[in-house]
């Protein structure tokens, strides 16, 4: 049963919700504006500088934040973080992250990230924003705890230092994931054609077991609105078979107006108004757009991989999609997807909800005892009623003499003319 704070956030919807998703994603960083964020109870929220997913050639690195969020965002309280983290953390798995390089340093992942080559440091900052969105500790204040928090990062490399992506990149970043034997491999990079070695790293690591979630398009450039008409096409790595494709969503669980269209999506998950920490200082920032959403998804599947590791990468992924909120594209549902016991037919999208989430629980007999008891207090009402007609009808029958009422009622003025005859 979801909690009513996932119920209300899910019905959100209006005008403070847009304008946080309208967020520019790739603007200079001694521009970055303050931008909403929009709070669960449909209240005001409050204002916090937004993440830049890459950086003008001449822009200075994105600038510490000197603002902190007071409240958990919306998009926690959507993927019910609180309760996940009952049954599942994510100790003991890694995920590769392979964006703009995550600070080893930064406040809420000290002593868990490990990093390749240039990795180790983040001018633009997003990928160190991803990181705390998959395996952040959270503190400073409001639960911004990330999905997975007893996970481990090992960042990679997908963009230069400024943020742009390469096919070169990103499939070194896949070969290095794979060696290492990452448990989740997330791209948070969309590139716009596919290329052969792409396609062969992305197979290789999914031999090895690694499940591979990656943003279903890029995240949409400065100053893109719904007037811009870009038309549909797929993205890569997302689209390559095996891959768990997945796209933003607004509270209200729609996508952006803005969003760039794209086909094959597999999951939607929150991808604005959301906030995590970035490299520098212990402020917090507000991000958006598809590489968010993936960056959740790849901390759910941390949390499955830590509470089954018996399962392997596609059961992960089916596990992932079987247990997501029904809609036009299945909504990721973090905690449904640890606790949830599938049935037989969960590569079909069929499950079952459980209280406990190691047992299974055969419903038929409760189902059968529960139309029985409709059936007896339908019968029983019947009786009852019956008893309180007779009880109200009999008396008056009798007084007419078992006449019908009709026949009584039309009999009294003939009675009456004769005795005035």
């Amino acid at each position: 049963m979801k909690s009513s704070a996932r119920g209300a956030a899910r019905m959100l919807s209006g005008v403070g919700c847009v304008a946080a998703l309208l967020l520019p994603t790739a603007q200079p960083a001694q521009a970055a504006p303050l931008a909403r964020v929009p709070a669960a109870d449909g209240k005001k929220g409050q204002e916090l500088p937004g993440m830049p997913s890459s950086l003008d050639a001449d822009a200075p690195c994105t600038p510490a934040s000197r603002e902190k969020a007071k409240k958990q965002d919306w998009s926690r309280q959507r993927l019910d973080l609180d309760r996940l983290h009952g049954y599942s953390t994510g100790a003991g798995v890694t995920v590769a992250l392979i964006d703009t390089g995550v600070d080893t340093g930064a406040e809420g992942l000290d002593g868990r990230v490990t990093a390749q080559g240039t990795a180790g440091g983040d001018c633009v900052g997003h990928g160190t924003f991803l990181a705390g969105l998959i395996a952040g500790a959270g503190g400073g204040g409001a639960d911004l705890t990330g999905v997975a928090p007893g996970a481990k990062i090992l960042a990679l490399r997908g963009t230069d230092e400024r943020g742009q992506a390469s096919s070169a990149l990103v499939v070194a970043a896949l070969r290095a994931a794979t060696e290492a034997d990452a448990d989740v491999i997330a791209v948070s990079v969309a590139l716009p054609r596919r290329d052969a070695e792409l396609t062969r790293a992305v197979a290789d690591a999914r031999r090895e077991g690694a499940v591979v979630v990656a943003a279903a398009t890029p995240d949409p450039p400065r100053g893109a609105g719904a007037s811009e008409e870009i038309p549909p096409r797929s993205y890569w790595p997302a689209a390559e078979p095996g891959v768990l494709s997945v796209a933003d969503m607004l509270p209200a669980g729609v996508r952006p107006d803005n969003a760039l269209a794209t086909s094959g999506v597999d999951l939607v998950a929150p991808g604005a108004g959301v906030v995590s920490g970035g490299p520098r200082g212990d402020g917090h920032y507000l991000g958006a757009g598809a590489s968010v959403a993936a960056a959740y998804a790849a901390g759910a599947a941390a949390a499955v991989r830590a509470a089954r590791p018996d399962d392997s990468a596609d059961d992960v992924a089916r596990r992932l999609t079987a247990t997501a909120y029904p809609a036009d594209i299945p909504q990721l549902d973090a905690y449904a997807a640890v606790t949830t016991v599938l049935s037989d037919s969960a590569a079909a999208g069929g499950a079952e909800r459980a209280a406990d989430p190691v047992t299974v629980r055969d419903t038929a007999a409760a189902d059968r005892a529960t139309d029985r008891a409709t059936l007896f207090v339908v019968l029983g009402t019947g009786g009852v009623l019956a008893v309180l007609w007779a009880a109200f009808a009999l008396p008056r029958a009798r007084a007419r003499g078992w006449r019908p009422a009709s026949a009584s009622a039309s009999a009294r003025p003939v009675a009456a003319d004769a005795d005035g005859d």
